[in-house]
């Protein structure tokens, strides 16, 4: 079984389990990392970019190079290969999490439970809820679940089709370390510079694949790719605008605005401008927009993946015949 084959069965494995298990309510291999991260940032931290730079080499790098480890170990069996690769993927995508915690809110907005909805808003985003009406809380919640389709699935399932298993956990660790340490808080100002660079280069694709599919999987197609174009580079994010935008305009909600981040207050552009206010029952039509969208990348992925691997099989056919022809003319003009 090749690699591409086993990328194939492990990351829908992996997605299936996300969707029936979802994540472990203790020792979540992301929380062991993030531990680990922190002891690396209590040992390297100095007002400095490169110090901030060696502590993303160390975390990302461990990573990856213990992944790859990993992988060359099981290479051999195809049944532990592709268990390994479905242990990734579940371990690194968030699909189940992020639509219960958006559901959970929801349902308290929905029985007029606004400081309920504000008491659970921080288990999915960073905004100061305090701050936030029921419509404002909405609002968060479908921005959170736009972007967090492109971070906790859509990004991952890129990068394990481009490197299987290192892929899937590298994304995993840099974008945990641009969650870590990546804001522009006094401490991480610089010392957070590179792990917030390398995360906004990390979900580069699969922001856009991201932004893309939510044009094909919702309501309105156009709209949400007119709203990509007309705003996506507004946003301060280079990856969080295409994704907004185009589910504003899919979803044919507006987003964006005045919001509030640990006291400190941001105006940021509004999004699909001409659509209507976010209301509490566009928090479920986020969530499924969300799961037709991982879905989607899933296929996606896999299908980008085989594509390659005949490809590359192919050419591999054809300059063999090739050097097997050369060879024969060579044996002729000896003979």
């Amino acid at each position: 079984m090749g690699a591409d084959r086993v990328f194939a069965y492990g990351a829908t494995a992996g997605l299936l389990g996300d969707l029936i298990l979802g994540d472990p309510r203790r020792g979540h291999p992301v929380a062991v990392f993030g531990r680990a991260a922190s002891a690396v940032e209590r040992a390297l931290w100095r007002d400095h970019r490169g110090w901030g730079a060696l502590h993303t080499a160390v975390c990302v790098g461990g990573t990856v190079a213990t992944a790859a480890l990993a992988a060359a170990a099981v290479r051999r069996s195809r049944a532990a290969s592709v268990a390994l690769t479905a242990a990734a993927t579940w371990t690194v995508v968030g699909g189940t999490s992020l639509a219960r915690e958006a559901r959970t809110i929801g349902r308290a907005l929905g029985a007029g439970d606004v400081e309920g909805a504000r008491a659970r808003l921080p288990h999915l985003c960073g905004r100061d809820p305090q701050a936030l009406d029921a419509d404002g809380i909405a609002r968060a919640v479908v921005e959170s679940v736009a972007e967090n389709t492109s971070d906790a699935v859509v990004g991952a399932l890129v990068w394990g089709a481009v490197a299987g298993v290192p892929g899937l956990l590298g994304f995993r660790a840099v974008n945990t370390l641009d969650a870590m340490v990546g804001h522009k808080s006094p401490r991480h100002r610089r010392y957070g510079w590179a792990s917030a660079r390398l995360d906004d280069l990390a979900g580069w694709p699969g922001a856009r694949l991201t932004a893309a599919l939510a044009a094909v999987a919702g309501g309105d197609p156009r709209g949400a790719v007119r709203a990509w174009r007309a705003d996506a580079r507004k946003h301060p994010s280079p990856n969080a605008g295409p994704v907004e935008a185009s589910f504003a305009g899919a979803l044919g909600v507006r987003l964006g605005g005045t919001l509030s981040y640990g006291g400190r207050v941001e105006h940021r552009p509004v999004l699909n401008g001409s659509g209507r206010a976010v209301r509490t029952e566009d928090i479920e039509r986020a969530v499924r927009l969300s799961r037709r969208v991982s879905w989607l990348a899933l296929g996606t992925c896999v299908a980008a993946r085989l594509l390659c691997a005949r490809a590359r099989r192919a050419g591999a056919g054809a300059g063999a015949g090739l050097k097997a022809w050369a060879t024969a003319r060579t044996k002729g003009r000896t003979s």
